[in-house]
């Protein structure tokens, strides 16, 4: 198979390609709004309608009559934040075929969390008549049934009211004759084809890249239904979609016994690998900014008993101030001064040539294993990674996040190629999946694959994941220098 360009000539020529576009696909632009993912704001924001409806009338139906006031009303509010957190706003978009009996477990799930935090809260507030265990049992049993009746009539109001996403299909035999025919015949995707295109068709090399443009131009999602594994075609209409804003979905060639034992969706015989190209909701954004500041305001908080005594650890250890700042590359590659507790003598960046030719590295990344700059205090800090702290200064000013990518020198970053530059499209991090698999240890090519699974897959239980893990690989001390 040819071999395509990267993503930086999708970038590069993303925007000519789109001058390029047939006459008829302005209007249809013009008809999105703000951007191609105006579908999947839509359908988020009436679900979280009917998630707050159902919640109002569980409430009035079993907390009401049990404390004889209102006030379980007051916490009709918690129910979009809980069921935001279990991704139930989400899970539509990252799903070719998604119906609201495919998330009834989830559903219950979060019901019986929020009902039961609903009936701890309330008992102070409602002196005279406490809410027991009967009312959680008739708060969770009205909630599951609103909640899932008024999304099911959500999801069929959308339907109507919105009109289907355009689909492209490439691929070739009969995968692909059977994805059109489940297009066809299951409805309830909401899909309209708009293009199909053979691989054997798309033509080499330029005229290729050409063809796959001018489809991303015209459609709202790819999907490949291809009988083999076509590595490279799939690489570059990932980047492409990325750069467009399409959505693009793999039918697996595997069948049978040779079906692995996970994947995200199966539309009957077809299992299907989904790919993520669009950035998350605002109300994501929101949430984990908010989560930020929590938690670095805690973690400081925490820190400040002992921050006096490290102080002093680190001055008597050596002549110089307690604080180091560094100017480090941050979201989109924009500067920003990041703060550490001091681990190296005073003129450890007057040295750092004699120990690192920037310049000659094979990798624009490097780690010194026995780096004779560290003082004794400073290596015992490195090894807990007490030293990071500070930084939940930047997180608080909004520089940097709790989760993300580890910052890298200005100087380092500017070695990147275009494909490296991935790293900083999201905000760095005091951890990250670097510090759970590995630090120190990992290659850069090791630190930058875990990196891209983390940035294409952003979720706030993935950055809770990364948390949880991240205590005892400083406990393990892995890479820790």
């Amino acid at each position: 198979m040819p071999k395509l360009a990267g993503p930086e000539a999708v970038a590069a020529g993303s925007t000519e390609r789109r001058g390029h576009a047939p006459v008829w696909v302005a209007p249809l632009r013009a008809a999105r709004g703000h951007g191609r993912w105006w579908r999947d704001a839509r359908r988020r924001r009436l679900l979280a309608g009917a998630d707050v409806a159902a919640a109002a009338v569980a409430t009035a139906i079993a907390t009401v009559p049990a404390t004889g006031t209102l006030w379980g009303l007051l916490f009709v509010p918690l129910w979009p934040l809980v069921a935001k957190l279990f991704g139930l706003y989400d899970r539509d978009h990252r799903a070719i075929r998604h119906l609201t009996a495919d998330e009834v477990p989830w559903i219950l799930a979060w019901v019986a969390l929020t009902a039961t935090l609903v009936v701890l809260l309330l008992p102070p507030l409602t002196p005279v008549g406490v809410p027991g265990i009967g009312t959680g049992v008739a708060l969770f049993v009205a909630a599951a049934a609103a909640t899932i009746a008024f999304r099911a009539l959500t999801r069929w109001l959308w339907w109507r009211l919105t009109p289907p996403e355009l689909v492209g299909l490439v691929g070739d035999g009969p995968v692909l004759a059977s994805l059109q025919r489940k297009i066809e015949l299951f409805r309830e995707m909401h899909l309209e084809l708009a293009a199909v295109r053979e691989i054997a068709a798309l033509g080499t090399g330029r005229e290729r890249e050409r063809e796959l443009g001018e489809l991303t131009d015209r459609v709202d999602r790819i999907v490949v239904a291809a009988t083999g594994v076509e590595a490279d075609l799939i690489g570059y209409l990932k980047d492409l979609c990325r750069a467009r804003q399409v959505k693009i979905s793999v039918v697996s060639p595997l069948r049978g016994k040779a079906l692995p034992s996970e994947r995200f969706v199966q539309l009957a015989d077809l299992p299907i690998l989904e790919y993520n190209t669009w950035d998350p909701s605002r109300s994501s954004l929101l949430i984990r900014r908010l989560l930020d500041v929590i938690a670095a305001s805690v973690g400081l908080l925490l820190f400040a008993p002992f921050a006096i005594a490290i102080a002093i650890a680190i001055k008597l250890d050596s002549p110089g101030p307690v604080l180091f700042s560094q100017i480090r590359a941050g979201l989109g590659g924009r500067p920003f001064r990041m703060y550490k507790l001091r681990t190296m003598k005073v003129d450890a960046e007057a040295r750092l040539d004699e120990l690192v030719d920037i310049g000659r590295l094979e990798e624009p990344a490097f780690k010194l294993r026995d780096d004779p700059r560290v003082t004794r205090v400073g290596a015992l800090l490195r090894r807990f990674s007490v030293d990071e702290v500070p930084q939940l200064i930047n997180v608080l000013v909004g520089e940097m996040s709790v989760v993300g990518p580890r910052p890298e020198q200005v100087e380092v970053v500017e070695r990147y190629t275009d494909a490296e530059r991935i790293r900083l499209s999201v905000k760095p991090g005091v951890t990250g999946p670097m510090q759970v698999f590995g630090r120190g240890e990992l290659t850069f090519s090791e630190r930058l694959a875990v990196e891209i699974q983390y940035i294409e897959n952003p979720s706030l239980g993935q950055d809770l994941r990364i948390l949880i893990h991240t205590l005892p690989a400083v406990v393990r001390g892995t890479g820790a220098f």
